[in-house]
């Protein structure tokens, strides 16, 4: 079986998710984090199971995913993921 880079990738993103579902809107969690990950997943897990399904996804309504967790928790996950792609180009 051969395994792409986004079918890993994405696999460990809705693990990830899975592991920390109890952290989302936690309040009891102590270390923000754990709270920001767990958000940062749970706004990616519907993109990472559609490319493990083989389908695509709308990369600008993920991106808007990463801009609800950064309004929820004064997070900045929208401007570095832009920096971050902006560098490869």
């Amino acid at each position: 079986m051969d395994v792409t880079h986004n079918q890993l990738l994405a696999f460990a993103v809705y693990e990830i998710r899975q592991l920390l579902a109890h952290h989302l809107g936690s309040d009891d969690t102590p270390d923000p984090a754990v709270k920001a990950a767990a958000h940062l997943a749970y706004a990616l897990h519907n993109q990472a199971d559609a490319i493990l399904q083989g389908r695509t996804f709308d990369p600008q309504q993920a991106i808007e995913s990463l801009s609800a967790v950064d309004r929820m928790l004064a997070t900045n996950f929208q401007a570095r993921l832009l920096q971050s792609v902006s560098r490869d180009a």
